[in-house]
């Protein structure tokens, strides 16, 4: 790179920091108030720094609809796709991707089990938004005052004694969520079903989609699931990673390394053991297709 373009570059994460006057911007280079002004001046004409009244620049509004421009153009699942290819292969079982869109949580990829026993899901399809994995990771990141909003319109369906009941209940397993960084379904959805999950995130931090590994249990049992949870907290993180194009901003509080002691129900999970790639299981034949899953 020329000596130009990286003292231009680097008078942007300068001004991010804040507006800054000449003098500032030409010692934090180390170059002469002229180069500085040159440099400005050029970055001015573009729209990528603006000069206030008070002399003082700051970045400039073309900045931020470049910016803008370029998340909207980008394809979270073109990004995850080949690294939740790389998951099933590892584990081999039934690999989701979701994401938040006009008040639904939906299904944009899938990879399918290698087992006999499959996942009934479908690209698409709203998923059980009280219950299933990626749909507690995706609301949990909400601002407070529109998860409580959202919580408390929701109808809360039993489909099995572990179902979330109420809103209350909800909301506490949500702030469970937002704080350790990862999300399960244990049975709430479908008695036989369990699921494991992890967020995607952009930039700024903020979560943009879920993935997720669920497996039935005649399968795989929800322990040694839960054994996946630092491979499907990696592939997230890798996920992430590219699709930011650099390390994601992390939320505050930080979050924990893997599931802790709880009931073995969608509101905690029991402890895991370290991770482990489950073996080989029994041989389910015919070919069946469970129901859906609530990952």
């Amino acid at each position: 790179m020329s000596q130009t373009v990286d003292r231009a570059l680097s008078i942007l994460p300068l001004l991010a920091e804040g507006p800054a006057n000449l003098e500032q911007v030409a010692s934090r280079l180390g170059v002469h108030k002229s180069t500085a002004l040159r440099l400005l001046r050029t970055l001015h004409e573009h729209g990528m720094v603006y000069r206030q009244r008070d002399q003082r620049y700051r970045l400039g509004a073309r900045l931020f609809a470049l910016a803008q421009e370029a998340v909207e153009n980008l394809d979270v699942r073109e990004i995850a796709h080949p690294h939740l290819v790389a998951l099933n292969e590892r584990c081999g079982h039934t690999v989701h991707l979701a994401v938040y869109e006009e008040n639904e949580v939906l299904y944009i990829d899938k990879v399918e089990s290698r087992y006999p026993v499959r996942m009934y899901s479908r690209i698409g399809k709203p998923v059980a938004i009280t219950v299933a994995a990626v749909a507690k990771l995706l609301l949990a990141d909400l601002p407070e005052p529109e998860r409580r909003t959202l919580a408390e319109r929701l109808p809360y369906p039993a489909y099995t004694a572990r179902s979330t009941p109420n809103a209350t209940a909800f909301l506490r397993e949500l702030e469970t969520v937002r704080g350790q960084g990862w999300a399960t379904d244990l049975g709430g959805h479908e008695e036989s079903i369990n699921c494991v999950g992890a967020p995607i995130r952009g930039a700024d931090g903020r979560v943009v989609a879920a993935c997720s590994v669920s497996a039935p249990n005649v399968v795989v049992t929800a322990d040694e699931l839960l054994t996946l949870l630092p491979a499907v907290r990696r592939t997230a993180d890798d996920i992430s990673r590219e699709y930011s194009g650099g390390a994601p901003a992390r939320p505050p509080g930080g979050a924990s390394d893997g599931p802790s002691g709880g009931a073995s129900s969608g509101q905690g999970t029991p402890e895991a053991p370290p991770e482990v790639t489950p073996g080989a299981r029994p041989q389910v034949t015919p070919e069946k297709r469970a129901e859906e899953p609530s990952s």
